[in-house]
């Protein structure tokens, strides 16, 4: 890691860490460039340069993505903001087929930040890229005046190159197609609402807050034709089906038995009348494969950490065009819908 030129010295942000001077280049050089700590960034300049050479050995495809993060709190078990912008940028690229390869970093500060608590939240961005093999190469820095902000909000955006042949998108789901998602459902959401402390609930709940890269390789290498996938993050399983159906123009029916969800996980929709299939996942895909190779995807995604509770959890089939519906374990049917307001405020 690079020696920092410069030290940080204060222990909570100021507005002056926003204002271009000294101490604004103190909190860059010593937080973000002494953590993040790569030749692109290092060089300070006011944009990254990439080589194109580079980015066309892998591919010959451009993925660019860019997502915006403001969970509260910022700080939850099994992860925080930073980790969470990181893992969420990298996992869309990834379910592109992409190979993830480089991150901007946009951060919104409040006045009276702890600068220790801002460290740990940066640390854990530079090992989650570290884990996603991608490097945080530019970024940005605003502080805004104490009670305009809640501690931090990140921007990033990434990209990716995508080899060729590779076409995956919600167009080209297809009557008979398996739906599979890679472990445990809802997650995320049940550990960030439990975090907050307003259910009083004496059970440990983890985000499930991982890169998925790896995992769509594994999937690829079973399947080179996945028809579509995407990772299930606000709204989401529920929310992704429902994208699948609109647009190829199928229905999709899921099977609620075999939809993997936690013991408590189910206890706190339960309490709240709320469906695990609309929480937020921050380590869950949902990918459409053909019938003939669904076996084969579930069997490399089992084998792999990121997919050890991987399971087929539904089908596409020719009938109302965009329609999804659940098949309980009553032997009935519901119908899915999209979600409709908000079910659990910054959950991202």
């Amino acid at each position: 890691m690079t020696t920092p030129k410069r030290t940080l010295k204060a222990t909570h942000i100021t507005m002056a860490h926003g204002a271009g001077g000294k101490a604004m280049r103190d909190l860059i050089e010593d937080v973000f460039v002494g953590s993040f700590d790569n030749s692109h960034l290092n060089a300070l300049e006011d944009q990254a340069r990439i080589d194109l050479a580079e980015l066309q050995r892998d591919g010959n495809r451009i993925a660019f993505t860019t997502d915006g993060y403001v969970v509260d709190p910022i700080e939850f078990l099994g992860g925080n903001i930073g980790a969470l912008a990181v893992n969420g940028t990298v996992n869309d690229l990834a379910v592109s087929g992409a190979i993830p390869k480089y991150l901007s970093c946009s951060m919104i500060l409040e006045e009276g930040l702890e600068v220790a608590q801002l460290r740990r939240i940066v640390d854990s961005m530079r090992a989650a890229a570290d884990a996603a093999g991608v490097a945080i190469v530019t970024g940005d820095t605003k502080v805004v005046p104490k009670g305009k902000g809640d501690k931090i909000f990140i921007s990033t955006t990434g990209i990716g190159v995508i080899p060729e042949g590779i076409e995956i998108s919600a167009s080209r789901v297809k009557p008979g197609d398996k739906v599979i998602v890679n472990g445990w459902v809802g997650d995320h959401g049940a550990a960030i609402l439990n975090a907050r402390g307003d259910l009083a609930l004496d059970v440990e709940l983890h985000t499930d807050c991982q890169p998925l890269h790896e995992l769509m390789q594994v999937m690829l290498k079973a399947c080179p034709d996945l028809h579509a996938v995407r990772d299930a993050s606000r709204g989401g399983v529920a929310t992704v089906v429902n994208e699948f159906a609109e647009t190829s123009g199928v229905a999709i029916r899921l099977y609620e038995n075999a939809v993997p969800v936690r013991t408590e996980v189910r206890g706190v929709c339960e309490i709240l009348g709320l469906d695990a299939l609309y929480f937020a996942n921050e380590g869950k895909l949902v990918a459409v494969v053909p019938a003939a190779d669904a076996d084969a995807v579930l069997a490399a995604m089992q084998a792999h950490p990121a997919g050890k509770e991987a399971a087929i959890i539904g089908e596409a089939y020719e009938g109302v065009a965009g329609r999804v519906v659940v098949q309980t374990g009553f032997g009935g049917e519901r119908i899915l819908d999209m979600l409709v307001g908000e079910q659990l405020p910054r959950i991202c």
